[in-house]
């Protein structure tokens, strides 16, 4: 029996790559916590945050895509790839407009179990921008939305081994915790600018750590804590009921396309001369 692991991941994750991605990971932490470390009107105004983090933020995720594809990635997880970023794209609408409930993140969880984080991080993005480009969600939310994606993909690449029912269930509390997670990072990209300042919950520059983190998470619970739960348990229902023979089939098609598999090449079968010698 092929054991969960037993084949190379689709995109290999190189030295280098990896550095470029722990850079990138505590780049995207200060750009989703901006709030707690610019001080106020370091940047100009406090409107100026998000959308110079947001560009920076396009700006890494290009660098880290271009070097996972220098490390390596062959044409057949560029086929992966796009079937399944076509597939994240067309469920993301389906799920989107009722009590939080969206249908793109447990497939995402489960191709970056199966493929390996390098190909969790780059479906994450490639998923939200091309569902942004068929929504019309195009703005600047969106890397913010492609950067927590990433993570979510990559962070299911290097959960600890399991197979069965555990690792249904292992990758099933991963997904509603990621949930949760997403929509905490999420919004902090818009809070600063999503009420009225004299609220006891909205962000007020200058006002010391803790005050202003006791702030963010009265928010937090107060305007997202419904709408997280509805992705935090449709991510661990989805996972729960489809997640092994999902599973099952990105192990099969990996198998068959044994990603980064040495091409070898035949010689060429000698002709024979019409006397048959």
């Amino acid at each position: 029996m092929t054991t969960p692991r037993s084949f190379a991941p689709a995109i290999r994750l190189t030295p280098r790559v990896g550095i470029v991605m722990a850079l990138a990971a505590f780049l995207g932490v200060v750009a989703f916590f901006w709030p707690f470390v610019v001080p106020p009107g370091a940047l100009g105004s406090n409107y100026a945050p998000p959308l110079i983090f947001g560009v920076l933020l396009v700006l890494v995720l290009c660098v880290v895509l271009s070097e996972i594809a220098e490390g390596g990635i062959d044409s057949k997880a560029i086929a992966m790839l796009g079937v399944l970023s076509a597939v994240n794209a067309a469920l993301r609408p389906l799920g989107a407009g009722t009590a939080g409930i969206e249908t793109v993140f447990f497939v995402l969880v489960l191709a970056g179990r199966v493929y390996g984080a390098g190909f969790g991080f780059v479906l994450g993005c490639t998923s939200l921008f091309a569902s942004a480009l068929i929504t019309g969600g195009v703005g600047p939310w969106m890397p913010y939305q492609m950067f927590g994606c990433a993570f979510v993909g990559m962070l299911a690449g290097f959960l600890p081994r399991a197979s069965g029912r555990r690792e249904v269930l292992l990758l099933a509390g991963y997904g509603s915790l990621s949930g949760y997670l997403f929509g905490f990072l999420l919004n902090l990209s818009f809070w600063p600018f999503s009420l009225d300042p004299n609220s006891s919950i909205a962000y007020l520059p200058g006002l010391p750590f803790t005050e202003q983190w006791q702030r963010y998470l009265a928010f937090d619970l107060a305007t997202s804590l419904g709408w997280d739960t509805g992705r935090a348990v449709t991510n661990f229902v989805c996972i729960l009921l489809a997640g092994p023979a999902v599973l099952t089939t990105f192990r099969r098609a990996a198998r068959k396309a044994r990603f980064r598999a040495p091409v070898r090449f035949a010689a060429p079968a000698r002709e024979l001369d019409p006397d048959g010698s």
